[in-house]
């Protein structure tokens, strides 16, 4: 191993995610970066001040900026996406915002999936709105036909793949031919899927956005999100915003965000694996009418996944049978015994949470006749996760 711990030749991910962003020697053999609480950055001299501070946000400057414990994170994630620099922020849904408003202004039409994560929405709903950026919203199977709801005006197309609640897998490149032949902006949120697995950069997506709080971190007790860009231009620009917001991520965040990312090649496997299990036995189920998840054949983007996906994660969409009463699913929802009821996702504790889709759209309308619950499948054994869905129907379908 190098001095600076950095690998001499290319390597495959899983070495890529033990080293990325290392320097233990430049930390006094520490094999992890420490963490770094600064706010204020002490320099040599006059001269070393005026020049680092000449080159806004290349250089560590002041602790919201940049300190060893964020350029650690950020690079490890940046080489993972195969970007130039990766941004870390408060929060995944900060990273959405972050990224939206770097990229619009007052008179800007926006398209954004009308399957967009509740939080997007909200942004483009109040915030985009009142300072005059213009939001239409688009099936999320639209691919190529995006071009006919193109704008002379239309600066940026959000992308989320799969959807949120709802699963549907996008047809990126095509999307992605469009605007580049209209100089538009592509941003996608690549959460469900995280770097392992998807590649939005290597697509030909311009930004790349994502909750780390879900997969990175992996034990739901970090709240952290990022934003990886292709170029110094690029990331110059979203750095500007970001910094002029005030967003970093916290220093004791960013570490366990990167402690996180060590072990994300071999947790996020499993959680695909028990998750097919899971969802293969949920699709046999004669209360299931539907389950949400493209690595099936069954699902209506199971050919698009297998294009583009190199994997899956452990969250899933189950839609119930036509004749599932209220109270039914609230007897279901309030007796599992593993599934805990969470909004969130992504770490290594299996979740359920009772959804409702339909209330979330405006340009497409969900078609599915049951109610929706999500499941976050864990890292516990997929067979007590069976057995414990397996009580939860049979409550499901008792008398009342």
């Amino acid at each position: 191993m190098t001095s600076s711990d950095q690998p001499s030749r290319p390597h495959k991910t899983a070495t890529r995610l033990s080293h990325s962003g290392r320097d233990s020697f430049g930390h006094h053999g520490a094999v992890n970066v420490p963490v770094y609480r600064a706010s204020t950055i002490l320099f040599p001299d006059q001269e070393t001040f005026e020049d680092l501070t000449s080159r806004p946000f290349d250089t560590v400057q002041y602790g919201r900026t940049l300190t060893p414990s964020s350029d650690a994170l950020e690079s490890a994630v940046a080489e993972l996406e195969n970007g130039y620099r990766s941004i870390s922020v408060s929060s995944g849904a900060a990273a959405c915002s972050t990224a939206l408003l770097a990229h619009l202004k007052a008179g800007d039409h926006l398209l954004m999936v009308d399957s967009a994560y509740g939080p997007t929405r909200r942004m483009c709903d109040t915030i985009l709105s009142t300072y005059g950026v213009e939001t239409t919203y688009y099936d999320p199977l639209v691919g190529a036909g995006i071009a006919d709801l193109v704008r002379p005006n239309t600066t940026v197309i959000y992308l989320e793949s799969p959807g949120s609640l709802t699963f549907e897998v996008q047809d990126v490149p095509a999307i992605v031919a469009v605007a580049k032949a209209r100089g538009i902006t592509t941003i996608m949120d690549n959460t469900w899927a995280s770097p392992l697995f998807y590649k939005p950069l290597d697509h030909g997506v311009d930004v790349s956005v994502q909750a780390g709080t879900k997969y990175i971190v992996g034990h739901a007790d970090v709240l952290i999100g990022l934003i990886t860009l292709p170029d110094q231009a690029s990331f110059r620009r979203v750095k500007r915003v970001s910094g002029t917001l005030g967003q970093q991520a916290g220093p004791d965040d960013v570490y366990l965000a990167l402690r996180g990312l060590r072990t994300i090649g071999v947790r996020l496997p499993q959680h695909q694996r028990s998750a097919l299990t899971v969802a293969e036995w949920l699709e046999a189920r004669p209360e299931v009418e539907r389950v949400l998840y493209p690595p099936l054949p069954s699902d209506p983007g199971h050919a698009i996944w297998v294009r583009d996906f190199a994997g899956a994660s452990g969250l899933m969409g189950v839609v119930l049978a036509e004749g599932a009463s209220e109270a039914g699913i609230r007897r279901m929802m309030n007796g599992f015994e593993l599934f805990g009821i969470g909004a969130s996702w992504g770490g290594f504790e299996s979740l359920v949470l009772w959804t409702q889709p339909e209330k979330g759209r405006t340009a497409t309308t969900w078609p599915a006749p049951g109610r929706t619950l999500r499941f976050h499948v864990g890292l516990e054994d997929p067979g007590d996760l069976i057995a414990d869905l397996e009580a939860a129907f049979h409550r499901l379908g008792a008398a009342g």
